[in-house]
Order: structure tokens, then sequence, then C-alpha cells
């Protein structure tokens, strides 16, 4: 998996700040250089198509505990959608 995917997810999905869905993380990606942007959007599908990817990875990247894979994936495709489709509103994670 792609080091800049992983520093967005530990720096802008973590416990402070994955819970803050006032509306930056929209901008605030697409304020990166279009590579940065390229990796990270590239990372949430490798993400979701990896199947080693799961509630252990994100939680030592995050420090958010999810009970199961399959409620962690739809919350990284609800993440996927509201940064790279027309999603209105950033999800709000588990806790």
């Amino acid at each position: 998996m792609d080091e800049r995917f992983r520093r967005f997810v530990k720096g802008y999905l973590n416990s402070t700040e994955g819970y803050d869905t006032s509306g930056y993380l929209r901008p605030t990606l697409l304020g990166f250089r279009e590579p940065f942007v390229e990796a990270v959007r590239s990372g949430f599908i490798q993400a979701l198509a990896d199947e080693s990817f799961g509630p252990a990875e994100y939680e030592r990247l995050t420090d958010i505990e999810f009970s199961d894979r399959k409620i962690l994936h739809a919350y990284l495709k609800d993440v996927y959608d509201y940064l790279f489709g027309d999603a209105p509103e950033q999800p709000m994670p588990p806790g």
C-alpha cells in the first residue's frame, strides 16, 4: 500500500481528526498536488479490494476500532465517495 495513502489516513482519519466532519477534509485533500491526490484515490481503491486490509491494520493507523471488515469497508467506501464522488458529507467513524 502506498505510503502517501497511509500518511493521509494516519493524519486525517485518526481518532482526533476523523471525528471532525465539519467539511474540511475534501478541500484539504484537493489542496495537495495531483500525484498525492491520485495516490490517496488509488490507496482507497486498493484498501477496499485488499482482503488483508482490515480492522487491525486500520486501527494501527488511526486508533479507531471497527468491529469487522465489512463495517470498515462500508465506512471507507463512504469516505471515498465523499472525497472523490458526490457524497455531500464526510461520514462519521464508529464510536
